[in-house]
């Protein structure tokens, strides 16, 4: 019988968590799919994003809702310094409620849209706002579904180019995962001009994999303890990691326990006052070596607070400052940008989450079975909008 995340499946199934250990698992798989899909039809892809591309002033707009808009959130800074280009990350719920503000700029604008289902209410509005307010509109839509309201759409809308993911990518489970770092990564491929692009996908695939088996029982010991308050701490891209880490444990705790994000410079106006003796710290060390300065001095305040439960750095690589204390160390080596370090990353805050969620006898696949939260948002009303 297989095992994941330490537990084999029958009693995966027993506690339903079986689709979520499942997911977090096959990720690795699911990348390389997803980059072999890319490579296939790369041609496709070039031929319809290449004259927007090539729009003098042209805006690029990543959106989703909720874990689909942190995946925009957390490519937009590298992906504006690899190609000089603009990328802005603003989720379908902003857009939707405002989008006189969001999408005010008459320039020629991408929308890459995020989108496990393809049928959350804003995410499909958010296709049909843009081409109303904006004179010059394009959508590339990355999904996990074929059978969704966007990729449907694609089939009929000359402005608009759908990229499926990989089957398996389509989360049975409540909490995306698998989804999550699949289209992530595929917006990656598709606009990161680095060269050694494959080299760099094996090598975070290869990476989580052992990550996931060396980590598990460490992460499953973390997640024992009686933390109440998990604090995820990034900047740059990682900040955006840490919306959807902590995101993850709220989602998979039902939330039992309150997990908030920040950077760690804007942790201490303020939002340090939640730290206390039942509080787990995540630092997500930049490989920037102006910018893990950073992350260094507020590593070493936090301990010399010594207020926290525990504090877990994750990094690329150890200094002395690292690894000091508690310390979970990764070497990716796929090059210096953190972009890359997301995707190990992720895979250890989906574990803990994972196993939090057992700790606490909640159900990982469905979390909140009396429906207030649901897999695909629902009770949502899509207003007319009238542009003025």
């Amino acid at each position: 019988m297989s095992t994941y995340l330490t537990f084999d499946e029958s009693y995966l199934r027993d506690i339903y968590g079986e689709h979520t250990a499942k997911e977090i698992t096959h990720q690795p798989a699911m990348w390389r799919q997803a980059f072999n899909n890319i490579e296939t039809i790369r041609g496709e892809i070039d031929a319809f994003l290449a004259p927007v591309m090539k729009k003098d002033n042209v805006r690029v707009v990543l959106t989703g809702a909720g874990t689909s808009a942190f995946a925009g959130k957390t490519l937009a800074p590298h992906l504006t310094k690899v190609t000089g280009r603009r990328f802005d990350a603003v989720s379908t719920t902003d857009i939707v409620a405002a989008p006189g503000e969001y999408l005010g700029e008459q320039v020629p604008t991408l929308v890459i849209s995020f989108a496990r289902s393809g049928n959350s209410p804003e995410s499909v509005a958010t296709v049909d706002l843009a081409d109303q307010v904006l004179n010059d509109c394009y959508h590339l839509v990355l999904t996990c579904n074929p059978e969704g309201q966007l990729a449907k759409a694609a089939q009929t809308k000359k402005n608009m180019f759908c990229l499926l993911m990989p089957e398996g990518t389509n989360d049975k489970s409540f909490a995306m995962t698998s989804s999550f770092t699949s289209m992530m990564l595929s917006a990656l491929c598709i606009f990161d001009p680095s060269e050694g692009l494959a080299n760099s996908v094996e090598s975070i695939c290869t990476n989580t994999e052992q990550l996931i088996a060396e980590k598990a029982a460490e992460m499953k010991a973390l997640a024992a303890k009686a933390c109440e308050r998990v604090v995820f701490l990034g900047s740059g891209s990682f900040q955006g990691l840490a919306q959807e880490s902590a995101l993850k444990l709220l989602e998979l705790t039902a939330g039992k326990v309150v997990a908030i994000h920040d950077s760690p410079l804007g942790f201490r106006h303020g939002p340090k006052s939640v730290v206390n003796d039942k509080t787990i710290i995540f630092n997500f060390m930049s490989n920037d070596r102006y910018t893990r300065q950073y992350d260094q001095d507020l590593l070493a305040e936090i301990r010399q607070d010594n207020q926290a439960m525990h504090i877990v750095a994750l990094s690329d690589g150890a200094d002395e400052q690292v690894m000091s204390g508690n310390v979970i160390c990764t070497e990716t080596q796929a090059g210096n940008e953190n972009v890359w370090l997301s995707f190990p990353f992720i895979a250890l805050a989906q574990t803990f989450s994972f196993f939090k969620s057992v700790q606490l006898n909640i159900t990982p696949d469905n979390p909140c079975p009396t429906g207030e939260v649901n897999r695909v948002v629902q009770g949502v009303t899509i207003h007319p909008y009238n542009k003025k």
